[in-house]
């Protein structure tokens, strides 16, 4: 028997002002409560301007805030870069890190996503760390060795952190395409996560981890894929900004 957590979290990306965005929180609160009957965890990522806010109008419920993004250093001349010691002092939980777009449009690596990781834990926040590949290396069949390769990133994760370390796996060409891998596709390489995960840390952190999917979650996929195996949640991008289908996403497990 594992600890894996469901978990439905929604990344806004650069989208919502700071009064849609409460207006969407409350929806989704609303909802949660008179619905969720289950005990999926929900996350919300949204801009970081709306964080604080958002983090005071959930307080008492079962969403939690995390950050998109975060810089790698303590302090210093990083203009317009927040570091991890800045979110925490406002009761943020959780950060997203690697995501695709940020390895794409800001040139993040590896070594630069395994800096962010170890710098979130040591203040305390719980670190999304998103892998995946695009449409060519999966076409050329390099997807295993390309996830194998980013998951190097947690490789300094002590066990004493293992708990508050979640992985995303999200296929670079089913983000924001319509395209989904099949619960199948996606399952086989959240197995292989776990294996390699295994290999890079310990049988027990792999077993336990929860393993998120993203790319093209909806509704009306959302049952066969947490239905999976090793499948322990979403990273869901455009539902997330509906609250009717990120809490009938939630509601799918």
């Amino acid at each position: 028997m594992t600890n894996r957590k469901k978990i439905a979290a929604g990344n806004w990306k650069m989208h919502k002002t700071l009064q849609e965005a409460q207006g969407l929180v409350h929806e989704i609160r609303t909802m949660a409560e008179t619905e969720l009957m289950n005990q999926a965890q929900i996350l919300v990522f949204p801009p970081f301007i709306h964080l604080q806010t958002l983090v005071k109008q959930t307080e008492g419920s079962n969403i939690k805030i995390g950050a998109q993004n975060m810089h790698q250093n303590e302090q210093g001349a990083f203009t317009g870069e927040i570091s991890a010691s800045m979110l925490k002092s406002i009761q943020v939980e959780y950060v997203l890190i690697g995501h695709s777009e940020r390895r794409q449009y800001f040139n993040e690596t590896t070594t630069t996503c395994r800096e962010k990781i170890n710098k979130a834990l040591i203040h305390g926040l719980k670190p999304v760390y998103c892998i995946g590949e695009t449409l060519e290396e999966r076409n050329q069949g390099n997807h295993f060795v390309v996830v194998e390769e980013q998951l190097q990133a947690l490789a300094d994760v002590q066990p004493e952190n293992f708990s508050n370390t979640i992985i995303a796996y999200e296929p670079v060409w089913a983000i924001g395409t319509g395209l989904t891998a099949s619960a199948d596709q996606a399952n086989e390489m959240h197995i292989h996560i776990r294996k390699v995960v295994s290999e890079i840390l310990n049988a027990d952190f792999a077993a336990n981890v929860s393993i998120l999917y993203g790319g093209s979650v909806k509704p009306d996929n959302a049952q066969s894929l947490f239905a999976m195996s090793d499948i322990d949640g979403a990273l869901i991008g455009g539902a997330a900004l509906n609250s009717r289908d990120f809490i009938d996403i939630a509601k799918s497990f």
